[in-house]
């Protein structure tokens, strides 16, 4: 009896697995006819039944098992007051950081860090700037921050502009300080990965600058002094 019931059991995993892959393919297909521009890196069953979850670069959506309705939102467990969605951005924004690479980012890091946290600036940005101008006091806290550009006025503005002469300065930090100084720059075009840090921006739903996101994918929205960074860090690593 014990072998019938487990044979039944795997037939009908395998079953749900099937199903499971032929939604995925639909998924797949529909979205490949509708967003060709996308490029969906994973799509898995959420945990209601018949909506998958899609993962597109640093965002999660929602998609019916046939592919034709797309549901954006965050999926809230009520019981647990539990943010689903949220606690899988992290995961997702973290591994998106990683892949851009370090190579892309400009890098203010203290002799002994202690903290890495990802920030999205704005050259002209207020606070942007305020917080650049403590950087000595980041650094003395041990925080390691890995700058990207999101210029809020778009492409083709000026302070997209700025954002490229900075990368294609030959000292990239000391013409990102000059520039959140407001001394003018150079202009300079190269090869650079602005494009890439505001659609990862996008991704993420940047809505404004300062943004930080910390080495476990979180985020802090706005400009936070470096005591309190540090706090907010230490809570994150050290959960009460």
């Amino acid at each position: 009896m014990k072998k019938i019931i487990m044979s039944a059991a795997l037939s009908l995993l395998g079953l749900t697995l099937s199903v499971a892959h032929a939604d995925e393919n639909a998924i797949r297909q529909a979205l490949a006819k509708s967003m060709p521009s996308v490029t969906v890196e994973s799509v898995k069953p959420s945990e209601i039944s018949g909506l998958f979850e899609v993962t597109v670069g640093g965002s999660i959506f929602y998609v019916s098992g046939d592919g034709k309705y797309l549901i954006q939102g965050h999926l809230v467990d009520v019981a647990a007051r539990t943010d689903l969605t949220e606690e899988k951005l992290s995961g997702t924004r973290k591994q998106a950081i990683e892949k851009l690479g370090l190579d892309k980012m400009i890098v203010f890091k203290p002799k002994v860090s202690k903290y890495t946290v990802s920030v999205f600036t704005d050259i002209d940005c207020g606070y942007c700037r305020k917080l650049h101008s403590e950087i000595d006091q980041y650094m003395a806290e041990g925080i390691t921050i890995q700058y990207l550009f999101f210029p809020r006025a778009g492409k083709g503005s000026d302070s997209y502009s700025k954002a490229v002469s900075v990368w294609c300065a030959a000292d990239r930090k000391a013409a990102l300080t000059a520039a959140k100084k407001g001394d003018k720059l150079d202009a300079k075009t190269c090869d650079n990965p602005v494009d890439q840090h505001m659609q990862l921006a996008e991704d993420f739903e940047v809505k404004g600058t300062p943004m930080i996101v910390t080495e476990k994918g979180n985020i802090f929205p706005g400009y936070l002094p470096a005591k309190q960074l540090v706090e907010a860090l230490e809570d994150e690593r050290n959960p009460k």
